[in-house]
């Protein structure tokens, strides 16, 4: 059910689910058990009775973390299975879904100071499709995105939506940010200082929600999957 990715990081993809005009998607939630034990549960998927009986198998679940605007439509599954967890997303994810009762917000500090050591995160905002936020876990040297970088095999989509996910780089000889996505930061100078911290990262491996995962040379990798940008 659960993959181990590096030391106390999991990974588990999840069931296919239909976006916009008909494009599908694979999806993938990452477990992070921190030092004391207490899991953080990243961009969960449809949590199946196996999937949630993994999850306790892994430790307690402490904190669900829906990590971009994009990525929360399992959220209130998880917060019935584990309703002592906190839930945290991005601001603008609550004006979404007002359902579902937040604990607090990726972008304050005080929330991922419960973290401290053991993960870190980049807010990468102005964006007007989308906030992301980046994390880093340094123990297993995992930089994690979530749709900000993506990559599907030219066989996943067909006809017009195969040519779409070409023309935006969803498709090609590895991972890329969508051209939707650069084309939509309001302020490049602002993106350039938030990627620049990313890229400073001792990264080694790069988890993404959409497809395969870069299993090594993570920075360089990342160098050039954001040389657009510079």
């Amino acid at each position: 059910m659960f993959k181990e990715f590096g030391p106390s990081l999991w990974i588990s993809d999840g069931p296919v689910v239909t976006a916009n005009m008909g494009f599908r998607y694979p999806t993938r939630m990452a477990v992070i058990r921190l030092k004391d034990g207490g899991l953080v549960i990243w961009s969960p998927v449809a949590a199946s009775p196996a999937l949630v009986g993994a999850v306790t198998s892994l430790g307690a679940p402490r904190f669900i973390v829906a990590p971009n605007t994009l990525h929360h439509l399992f959220l209130q599954e998880w917060a019935e299975s584990f309703p002592a967890a906190d839930i945290f997303g991005p601001r603008a994810l609550a004006q979404k879904r007002s359902d579902i009762a937040f604990a607090g917000f990726l972008e304050d500090e005080a929330v991922v100071a419960q973290w401290s050591g053991e993960i870190e995160r980049v807010v990468v905002d102005g964006n007007r499709i989308m906030t992301e936020v980046v994390f880093f876990h340094p123990d297993s040297g995992t930089a994690i995105f979530t749709d900000l970088i993506q990559h599907f095999e030219r066989s996943w989509f067909s006809g017009w939506r195969g040519a779409v996910a070409r023309l935006d780089a969803m498709q090609g000889a590895e991972p890329a940010v969508p051209r939707k996505f650069r084309v939509a930061f309001s302020d490049r100078a602002a993106t350039r200082e938030k990627v620049g911290r990313i890229l400073q990262w001792p990264t080694v491996q790069v988890l993404f929600a959409h497809g395969a995962p870069v299993r090594r040379d993570g920075q360089a990798f990342l160098k050039r999957a954001f040389a657009w940008l510079y």
